[in-house]
């Protein structure tokens, strides 16, 4: 039986009695607080990226992503922050920024491992993302960057090897660098092998690009730094993965460059058709926004505008930034949530079907908010009764505005909704806890458990900042599953394989394995479900070889490792 406390929000919205959801959240408190571990947990190491009081250049202001990311295989997760760097600024020798690789201690506590692992690397990173290239059964890492981009291979003993020119994925345009942002693995062919797309932002040279000091480019009557519009987009890229530690780039011939939109941030992979094949969203700033349709024959469709998923509900393009999608109806069909620049609000759109969808973001009741600017953001049951919420972060774009009345400032809190089960959401960041109003210039995020109690927890990259790690605690104790989908036929990392999960007297749930996502980001490759009371639950996962496995009657608040057709190691 569901909870009683939804119930009777529910059973109230269906009445005469028509409260504003905040006040009925309020009168009843919400059950989990999040609070920001970062410090306790050894998470003291500052990211860098751009300047910290004002910036001249576009490349200054987008931040870059963090992954939660199990690099071992001990069933702990790990922390990989993505890092940036400073135009005209030397570094003294030994703190010169880099990406870090932090180790689980299994007792709340992270240890820095970076330069052991191979990892120390500088420049412009922007985003990351996971999967196992090879099929050793250790998961690799994808950074991207303005530049050339790094393939690590994971050598199973806690060490990597760059292994970027061999495969070929550095991606770097020469002389006139490539910006590549968003990525994530996927295995588009279904031929077992994970393949690779990586959206592109613009064709960066600070060189060419106009400055604040021209006065042309105004924020507010603030001189800010310039574009996107103007500049020259990128295109985006897809890598096929040819089986021998080597991609070749297939963008062309598959269809990837046959679209209007361009100015890539955050990419999503997921079947939002149904039909068993991944398709590919990309969140496009200042313009249409790209939903890569799977033709099962090696190439894609764009189809974003016929779909409904290209603009805003009144036709117009938006500045699209991090992405996730949940069943958050329980329908079915995986729908989406997008975050987009302030002044505007993010972005939710119903999948009606047939890759069709609708625009419910009033509805539903994520209109209300317009003041933040929003970049990371996924769907997570942070309850644990089955019904997926929303998080988002946030921070302005440019630090000009400092802390005046622009918005919500340079440093913003978060936004959290709760959903209520009818199709709508409440606001509930006033009673998260202070790690959702703390205020930070907050950039990507990823969502997984990383002390393996059974909430999803968050952390968050920053600009010129500490990271966070918001841990979830819940007063209410809510049962759940975690599924570690393990391929043999399938990529050995599960990625696009589709789990649903059906509670003991509950309807059937599902969720995918997904590579990239939020905003440049990682999220936990185990696929979390909350039962609510439910004690357990049947599992049936659909893998991308087309084979199906059947669980019954699994018991709740447990880890379940299921390996493809029950075979395997």
């Amino acid at each position: 039986m569901r909870s009683s406390r939804r119930f009777f929000l529910q059973s109230l919205s269906r009445s005469a009695l028509v409260l504003p959801f905040e006040e009925l959240i309020r009168g009843a408190g919400l059950p989990v607080t999040f609070v920001n571990v970062a410090r306790e947990a050894g998470l003291k190491v500052k990211i860098v990226f751009g300047g910290e009081k004002r910036n001249r250049y576009l490349l200054e202001t987008t931040g870059c992503g963090v992954a939660f990311y199990d690099y071992d295989n001990d069933g702990w997760l790990d922390l990989f922050f993505v890092n940036g760097s400073r135009f005209n600024t030397s570094f003294p020798k030994g703190s010169e920024p880099t990406n870090r690789l932090f180790r689980n201690n299994r007792d709340g506590t992270f240890t820095d491992v970076t330069v052991k692992a191979g990892l120390a690397r500088g420049g412009w990173g922007q985003g990351c993302c996971i999967g196992d290239y090879d099929n050793d059964g250790f998961d690799d890492l994808f950074v991207s960057y303005w530049g050339d981009n790094a393939l690590y291979h994971n050598n199973g003993d806690g060490t990597f090897s760059d292994v970027s020119a061999k495969a070929g994925i550095t991606a770097g345009g020469g002389k006139l660098k490539r910006w590549n942002t968003g990525c994530a693995f996927l295995d588009y062919d279904r031929d077992g092998k994970l393949d690779l797309f990586v959206a592109n932002y613009i064709d960066f040279d600070p060189k060419t690009v106009p400055t604040p000091e021209g006065g042309t480019c105004l924020y507010k009557g603030l001189r800010v730094a310039c574009g996107p519009p103007g500049l020259q987009g990128g295109r985006n890229i897809l890598f096929h993965n040819d089986g021998d530690g080597v991609f070749t780039d297939v963008s062309e011939k598959a269809g990837i460059w046959n679209t209007p939109g361009t100015y890539g941030l955050g990419v999503l992979v997921s079947d939002f058709d149904n039909d068993g094949w991944p398709d590919i969203y990309v969140a496009n700033d200042s313009t249409s926004s790209a939903l890569y349709k799977n033709n099962h024959d090696g190439t894609f469709s764009e189809i974003a505008i016929e779909s409904g998923v290209a603009y805003s509900p009144d036709g117009k393009p938006q500045a699209g930034m991090g992405v996730s999608a949940a069943d958050y109806d329980g329908d079915g069909n995986l729908d989406l949530v997008k975050t987009n620049f302030a002044g505007d609000t993010s972005s939710l759109y119903r999948n009606l079907g047939n890759n069709v969808f609708d625009d419910q973001t009033f509805q539903a009741g994520l209109g209300r908010n317009t003041r933040f600017l929003g970049w990371g953001a996924g769907f997570l049951d942070f309850d644990n009764d089955g019904w997926p919420d929303i998080l988002l972060c946030n921070g302005h774009v440019y630090p000009e505005v400092g802390e005046t009345d622009l918005e919500s400032g340079y440093r913003q809190r978060k936004v959290l909704y709760r959903n209520l089960g009818n199709g709508k959401f409440a606001d509930v960041s006033l009673e998260g806890g202070p790690g959702i109003l703390e205020t930070v210039p907050a950039r990507g995020c990823a969502f997984g458990d990383f002390d393996n109690d059974g909430d999803i927890d968050v952390v968050v990259s920053t600009i010129n900042d500490l990271p966070q790690l918001l841990r979830c605690d819940a007063a209410v104790k809510n049962n759940w599953l975690k599924v570690k989908c393990v391929g043999v036929k399938s990529n050995r990392s599960g990625i696009g394989t589709r789990v649903y999960c059906t509670p003991a007297r509950g309807r059937r749930l599902v969720e995918e394995v997904r590579s990239g996502g939020s905003y440049l980001s990682q999220n936990d490759l185990r696929v979390h479900f909350g039962l609510g009371a439910a004690p357990a639950a049947d599992l049936e996962i659909h893998w991308t070889s087309g084979q199906i496995d059947r669980l019954r009657e699994v018991k709740a608040n447990q880890v379940v490792r299921v390996v493809e057709g029950g075979a395997g190691p």
